[in-house]
């Protein structure tokens, strides 16, 4: 079993439609949305739901009326500002039991936080395996390492080659948690200043963390010289270019009618994303097994 995280240094860079292409192209995987912050991946790929388990993480303060003398230490200890009117807004506290410790009457205890769900469906290109972070919740990366361990179990099972996910933007918890020990990183990025500086940022965790890397160059042609030093900072850095995707308006109208592009159009973007998925199957093979 191989597995390949497609990650961003930013966001809005095409990663999720590079997941769906990928979805539909490769044979023998499982999908996983890693990104649980902002999941997405599930409106281009429709799933349906055959399994919902409760995500808890985290504890929350909790007053029992009937104890609380109402002497005020906890709302005057509070960091957070999480205690009001001897009540507590359950968004601002961050389980860090102080008022617990501190609470005379022994009325404050700290309990379980139920923080989100996560997922096992079906889809008609194989198992995705996603999730969805509760408002104003945290631990993104705990629940990004639970889906990452029910996709490689479900992988196991069925005797699947690859898991393929979908990781989050940015270089944060979520990121290290989608990218430690996957077999390959694929990074898409796009044309830009900021997306060439944010390419830089993710290809050093990937080189800390010894994740091989390449790299997806989309919408290339909306600016060329920028392509082109991308293209010199990546040799720079002995990481492949596997892909320069050009832009194309299709791909905007396959996301509208919630089809991969390789499905809606046989153009330019598809035949490189084909030769894209052919070259990084290869080169996960050649990679260590998550």
């Amino acid at each position: 079993m191989k597995e390949i995280v497609v990650l961003s240094g930013k966001g809005g860079t095409g990663k999720t439609s590079i997941v769906g292409a990928l979805a539909a192209l490769a044979q023998s995987k499982v999908l996983a949305d890693c990104d649980v912050d902002a999941a997405d991946l599930h409106l281009l790929l429709r799933p349906s739901e055959k399994m919902r388990t409760e995500f808890w993480s985290g504890k929350v303060a909790r007053i029992d009326q009937d104890r609380c003398d109402e002497c005020g230490l906890c709302q005057e200890l509070c960091r957070f500002h999480a205690i009001r009117d001897f009540q507590v807004e359950e968004a601002s506290c961050e389980g860090c039991g102080l008022c617990h410790h501190v609470c005379p009457t022994e009325a404050i205890t700290m309990r379980e936080n139920m923080a989100g769900h996560w997922f096992i469906s079906g889809t008609r290109y194989g198992p995705l395996v996603h999730a969805r972070l509760g408002i104003a919740q945290e631990n993104s990366g705990k629940l990004v390492a639970v889906v990452r361990q029910q996709a490689r179990k479900v992988a196991e099972e069925q005797a699947l080659d690859y898991v393929i996910s979908d990781g989050p933007p940015g270089i944060g918890c979520p990121v290290i948690s989608s990218l430690s020990g996957a077999s390959l990183a694929l990074l898409v990025t796009e044309p830009t200043l900021s997306g060439m500086h944010d390419l830089d940022r993710v290809l050093g965790v990937c080189r800390h963390f010894g994740v091989p890397a390449t790299v997806c160059i989309n919408k290339y042609d909306i600016n060329e010289e920028n392509t082109r030093q991308t293209e010199e900072q990546c040799s720079r850095q002995a990481v492949d270019v596997v892909a320069r995707i050009p832009f194309d308006n299709a791909v905007t109208e396959s996301i509208v009618r919630g089809v991969p592009i390789v499905e809606y159009s046989d153009g330019r973007v598809t035949r490189e994303i084909v030769t894209m998925w052919r070259r990084i199957s290869g080169a996960s093979e050649g990679s260590s097994p998550a």
